[in-house]
């Protein structure tokens, strides 16, 4: 059972990893082409807005499609509402934005072209929801991440050429010049919907095979499952990504969409997090569903989430004490470096979400979303609360500071009420055990010693030895089903 599992997160994770991978690339390489720290910013905040739209866009669907397909032995009739009713709410939303374009781009005070583009991303991206919802319902990996790899390497591929390329095909064929921009943030968003684009076309057989239908009892009932489902996913957003927009309005207007820039590329470097807790999730998410009435069900749930927390502590402590040379790789402008010490702030801060999405098994499998919705609102209104009053104080600082109070907050809310209504025997022993010492090692690393490359490797050797030493058994065992 966890070898398949395992198998599934390590053949989604390479559907994730890639495009974080990329995302990583791409901040070195848009930190070297696009010459501003503005530029970079501009795109950063874009970015954010586009993580709230995605929320919306899909509200909910996604998670009610995976537990009414799993309990329902009307699957044809789920799997056609959900992707039917995504599929009109996404051209609605296209058609009523673009027809309120200019206003909308002088409130948000962003270039049309931008805005038009955002939007155009955001309609693609959702209507393939289902498509690739439908792929994990199936246990179909495989071809999920085949799809997710090609549409990185078209992302890849576009932008290498507009911003590399271009310039060289421009002097033979004149025409080109109708693509070429002074402004090289259009590139960027160009190549994103190009690969969206693409990725839609190649879904495409798969509306016809689903089928078009809508079923206005399954959908109140997927939209009543859903909606705190939605509401937690725009909570989530404006954890993930408020903090640049607010910088970008609180800040003074001549210096916010550089310092956004700066703060942005740092931010970054919590992806290293990020791609292990999403491949995780990926793979966890239907999982959890499959086994929701077995017996074993309980332990079964608390022995993941301590995995999960033995990798990712070990990644937390990996990344601050190997930070001063993942900067070199990720930033070579030593100009973005002023931003490091939010590092240990956000992968703290993404581990607390992981751990987190692992706890949030119980609201989903008894189907008290509502409690999901209350858990992340309630983080929300920490994140906005501490940008809203620390960054006139303490500038950028206080968003990483207020991401890290949100998603700790929602992780002991969670586990709390988790623990009253659906009960699961986790071993917090060893959970507090990993989770104090990848933290005390790490504060010893980038604040004590700062940043000692001799010192954090020995004690990331000490942390893994504690992991071997106390997880030996399983690793045995592991081995020999091998």
């Amino acid at each position: 059972m966890f070898k398949k599992l395992f198998q599934q997160t390590f053949i989604y994770g390479l559907a994730t990893v890639l495009p974080r991978i990329l995302s990583l690339f791409l901040v070195r390489f848009y930190i070297q082409e696009l010459k501003s720290e503005a530029n970079f910013g501009t795109y950063t905040i874009i970015m954010s807005f586009m993580i709230v739209g995605n929320a919306v866009l899909s509200y909910g669907m996604e998670t009610a499609f995976f537990r009414f397909i799993n309990k329902s032995d009307e699957k044809k009739k789920i799997q056609s509402t959900a992707l039917t009713s995504i599929f009109i709410s996404s051209l609605f939303f296209f058609v009523i934005a673009f027809l309120f374009l200019d206003p909308l781009s002088n409130w948000l005070q962003f270039k049309t072209a931008y805005i038009g583009y955002a939007i155009s991303i955001l309609t693609l991206d959702a209507l393939v929801v289902i498509p690739f919802a439908w792929f994990r319902n199936q246990g179909m990996p495989l071809k999920y991440s085949i799809i997710k790899i090609f549409n990185v390497i078209i992302n890849l591929g576009f932008n290498l050429f507009f911003f590399l390329a271009l310039p060289h095909f421009i002097t033979k064929f004149s025409w080109l010049a109708h693509f070429h921009f002074e402004d090289k943030v259009h590139y960027i968003f160009i190549s994103n919907l190009i690969a969206s684009l693409v990725t839609f076309i190649i879904l495409i057989p798969l509306y016809f095979k689903i089928k078009f239908g809508l079923d206005f009892s399954t959908l109140k009932k997927m939209l009543v499952y859903g909606i705190p489902i939605l509401i937690a996913g725009i909570a989530f957003s404006i954890n993930e990504a408020s903090d640049k927009v607010i910088l970008n309005y609180l800040l003074p207007k001549e210096t916010a969409k550089s310092v956004v820039g700066i703060y942005g590329a740092c931010y970054k470097m919590g992806a290293f997090m990020t791609l292990f807790i999403t491949a995780f999730k990926l793979g966890i998410e239907p999982f959890f569903f499959h086994h929701a009435e077995k017996e074993n069900a309980r332990r079964t749930y608390a022995n993941i989430t301590l995995y999960f927390t033995i990798f990712g502590t070990f990644i937390l402590l990996f990344v601050i004490v190997y930070s001063d040379i993942l900067k070199y790789i990720l930033m070579p402008d030593p100009r973005y470096w002023a931003a490091l010490d939010i590092v240990p702030y956000i992968l703290l801060a993404n581990l607390c979400l992981g751990i987190y999405h692992n706890l949030s098994v119980w609201y989903k499998v008894t189907d008290k979303t509502n409690y999901g919705a209350l858990i992340s609102v309630f983080g929300a209104v920490i994140t906005l609360a501490l940008n809203f009053l620390l960054i006139p104080i303490i500038g950028y600082k206080a968003s990483a500071i207020a991401t890290l109070a949100a998603y700790g907050s929602m992780m002991f809310i969670s586990y709390f009420l988790g623990k009253k209504n659906y009960p699961i025997p986790y071993n917090l022993k060893k959970i507090g055990l990993y989770f104090g010492t990848s933290i005390g090692f790490s504060f010893i690393s980038f604040y004590v010693f700062n940043k000692n490359l001799i010192v954090g490797s020995a004690l990331l050797l000490v942390f893994l030895g504690l992991i071997v030493q106390l997880e030996k058994k399983e690793i045995r065992n592991l081995l020999r089903r091998n």
